[in-house]
């Protein structure tokens, strides 16, 4: 596999064709494969002038912007079969457009990914009630989650791997949650090309955590149209069926004779217009598999995306016991991307790796909760061929 990637890279590089946004002697290294170090530039101002910052970094012929504004992650470039990169993840190119209406483009998601039941949870005897921005319910974090905080970022180089440390503290009360919580998340580019997300937290009070990452893939490069003729595969014989809200309703339905059944690699649209009640609800597929590994030590693989067109595939392995699987079902046409393209629906999809969906009400689903002493650890890796 790795032969195949160099000589992909090798051959961009003979072509002259990833040479594109990297400049001088970092982008003739990158044309090979190499490796760049994080470059840390301006990228805009906050209304209270807060600066927000991009860190560019490249290793093993996938390149990257992340943002210090909600640990986004800007751009996220790859090769095709011919050494052809494109931008593979949406986003915006001003932090306007990304303070104003984004809709967690490439965002870090916390305290809580996904939804909570009216914003409510019980937890050690006492009610508590969240930011509620998602009609009666709790979404993301809230309505300034952590998609929406400014992270501190700490560039790093290890051996071969290259990536970024992001630190931010949530205060007891932020949006709601109980307890003072710190978050670690470190993004690392290795030398294969692997995108590997590592979170970490700890609190000083009880409390409910889910951390993972929003982005919003179009392997055939963002803004190109839909993905609905990109081959997914997921790893899970059980899904969580919501109510019209598209909060989990607490069973664990078979995924066998319907439409949620991605146990063998099926384009994302061939079922997606069957008149399921599940898709009624969603607009789509907006839903939280069952991974049948459950919560394991080390990242597993759990799902494969592949586009035809490009031939670029995306291979991901994590320790979490669930993924949520957004088919995009709400991009309606308002936004213009990075390379300048509208985003209409069912242009990207999401795979979040992450605990299931109102967790804190659900006793039956694995517990979210953490306490002093302990550390939140969960780990996912993205390969690209």
């Amino acid at each position: 596999m790795e032969m195949n990637r160099r000589t992909v890279i090798a051959g961009a590089a003979a072509a002259g064709v990833a040479a594109t946004a990297l400049g001088g002697t970092a982008q003739a290294a990158q044309a090979k494969g190499g490796s760049q170090k994080p470059v840390k530039k301006l990228f805009g101002k906050l209304a209270d002038g807060t600066s927000v910052h991009s860190w560019s970094l490249a290793n093993g012929g996938t390149r990257m912007k992340v943002l210090s504004y909600g640990g986004i992650v800007q751009s996220l470039e790859i090769p095709d079969r011919r050494g052809r990169y494109a931008n593979v993840s949406l986003g915006f190119a001003t932090i306007e457009d990304y303070v104003a209406k984004s809709p967690y483009f490439g965002a870090l998601i916390g305290r809580y990914g996904n939804r909570i039941d009216k914003g409510r949870f019980a937890l050690d005897g006492k009610s508590h009630q969240l930011s509620v921005n998602d009609g009666a319910n709790s979404l993301h974090g809230g309505a300034q989650g952590f998609d929406k905080r400014v992270w501190d970022v700490e560039p790093f180089t290890k051996g071969s791997d290259v990536g970024l440390y992001l630190y931010y503290t949530s205060v007891d009360g932020e949006m709601g949650y109980p307890g003072t919580l710190k978050a670690k998340v470190t993004y690392t580019l290795t030398a294969h090309g692997d995108w590997r997300v590592d979170y970490e937290a700890t609190t000083d009070k009880a409390t409910v955590v889910n951390l993972t990452s929003h982005v919003y893939w179009n392997l055939a490069g963002e803004g190109s149209g839909s993905v609905y003729d990109h081959e997914l595969k997921i790893a899970a014989s059980r899904y969580t069926p919501v109510d019209s809200g598209l909060i989990p309703t607490g069973e664990l339905a078979a995924v066998a004779g319907t439409p949620f059944d991605f146990r063998r690699h099926k384009t994302v649209g061939e079922d997606i217009r069957e008149a399921h009640q599940q898709l009624l609800y969603g607009q789509g597929f907006d839903h939280n598999w069952v991974l049948d590994k459950g919560i394991t030590a080390r990242p597993e693989q759990i799902a494969t995306l592949e586009d035809p067109s490009s031939g670029r595939t995306l291979r991901i392995a994590t320790t979490e016991p669930g993924l949520q699987f957004y088919s995009g079902n709400f991009l309606d046409g308002t936004f213009a991307g990075t390379g300048g393209r509208i985003y209409r629906q069912g242009d990207a999809l999401c795979l979040e790796t992450q605990h299931f969906p109102d967790s804190p009400n659900q006793p039956d689903f694995p517990s979210t909760v953490l306490r002093p002493g302990q550390v939140y650890r969960s780990t996912t890796v993205h390969s690209f061929n």
